[in-house]
């Protein structure tokens, strides 16, 4: 595995640089990140312990593999790129994938990560790589739907309330899917393309056949650092500045979203709390502004607790401590998933599920898979979309099938940018 820095591709970003559709990885924010093709190992895993068979079978994969890495910044020599379900019996359980070529990019500095065989003859370091044709359109999409229409998933929310107000649980979740049938097929490079560049400060992924534009990152472990951001309690925005920033001002004072909010932030205080020697979040959430919505958002950060050489949880481990947070489930865990699986009537699949990249060093991002498509492996022509919303003893059921909706356009209008995909 050799990597080596590059001089910068000119006029193109990094998913410019995916030659094909099949196999394109990806996780890039803010024209950075990393994009990666072909294929050298690929390990599915499932179960209870997917997250431990993942990074037990990444540790696998390191030993032997002959690493040379003049650029040394996390994401550069070996890297995996993973996409986790959400439940444990989930049939769609995991994958780590380590691509054959990986392009990276990070504070100016460009590198190409190569997997060569051992009897390979050894190369001048490679040109930049140049962009590729635009990925085809897949034509005209309808959408269907899912597992609950609107008016069950309105029953599904109050039926939720109705939960929480009676002592079952405090918060929880509920998720819809949205299923989509285009006239061709849809290609990842597609939706990729037209997802980072109308949310650029979201991280943008595509792991086997999941794609999406994330706003929440799970878990950062980099150089004994760890670094999460949560999302949890949304306003849809208007379109006039005048009236979003009033809405901001809303939900910034908001109890409902706040007391939503702050069961997220303490789960996942709590689940770092025994991997850290310190974290720190702001005593008060910040709006963070989207293109379709308003978040309120809280970044928490830790110091990696001391341990033996080699024995630091790497990114996949520390997410696996984390997962599922109140944001993508409630709380309590244990009974909110209860009520999920109860409520919902759907198999979640990898959405609200951990997705991103591990490196050699255990280093890594890993975002929750939101605003994200699940593009069907057996019928390229379809996918699924999904969407949920936190539920407490405030919500309004109405009101949440609106979130619902707002939540799931970012993928719809990257489907069909030229169509009305209003709900």
């Amino acid at each position: 595995m050799t990597t080596v820095e590059i001089e910068a591709p000119v006029g193109a970003r990094l998913v410019d640089h995916l030659p094909g559709p099949a196999g394109a990885m990806a996780w890039v924010r803010r024209g950075e990140g990393l994009v990666g093709w072909g294929e050298v190992a690929r390990v599915e895993v499932g179960g209870p312990s997917r997250f431990a068979d993942a990074h037990a079978a990444w540790r696998r994969t390191l030993m032997g593999v002959r690493v040379e890495d003049s650029v040394r910044l996390p994401g550069t020599g070996p890297v995996a790129f993973a996409s986790l379900a959400f439940s444990d019996g989930s049939p769609a359980g995991g994958v780590l994938v380590v691509p054959a070529v990986v392009l990276g990019h990070r504070d100016g500095r460009w590198w190409l990560t190569t997997a060569r065989c051992a009897d390979e003859v050894e190369q001048d370091a490679p040109a930049p790589p140049v962009p590729v044709s635009p990925p085809p359109a897949p034509g005209p999409v309808v959408f269907s739907g899912g597992a609950l229409s609107g008016e069950q998933y309105v029953k599904a929310v109050r039926a939720a309330v109705e939960r929480i107000r009676a002592g079952e649980v405090e918060k929880v979740v509920v998720a819809r899917d949205l299923c989509a049938e285009a006239e061709q097929p849809i290609d990842a490079r597609w939706l990729l393309e037209r997802l980072s560049t109308a949310y650029p400060s979201c991280w943008s992924f595509a792991v086997d056949g999941l794609v999406g534009a994330t706003p929440e990152l799970l878990v950062r472990r980099e150089r004994g650092l760890v670094h999460s951001r949560v999302l949890a309690g949304t306003i849809r925005r208007t379109g006039s500045q005048d009236a979003d920033a009033a809405l901001a001002g809303t939900l910034a004072r908001s109890g409902k979203d706040l007391e939503e909010h702050e069961y997220a932030v303490r789960s996942v205080v709590q689940a770092l709390r025994p991997h850290c020697t310190t974290t720190t979040a702001s005593e008060s959430p910040f709006v963070l502004h989207l293109p379709n919505v308003m978040h309120l958002a809280t970044d928490i950060t830790g110091v990696l607790a001391p341990s033996e050489p080699g024995a630091d949880p790497s990114v996949l481990q520390l997410a696996e401590a984390l997962h599922p947070t109140a944001a993508v489930c409630g709380t309590p865990t244990a009974a909110a998933r209860a009520v999920v699986d109860e409520l919902e009537g759907m198999d979640r699949d990898r959405y609200a599920g951990p997705v991103g990249w591990v490196d050699a060093r255990g280093d890594g991002e890993m975002g929750l898979a939101l605003r994200c498509a699940r593009l069907d492996a057996g019928d390229p022509r379809r996918a699924r979309l999904f969407a949920g919303c936190g539920i407490v003893a405030g919500s309004q059921p109405q009101s949440e099938l609106a979130e619902s909706e707002a939540k799931m356009l970012p993928v719809r209008q990257a489907l069909t940018p030229d169509a009305d995909t209003t709900p």
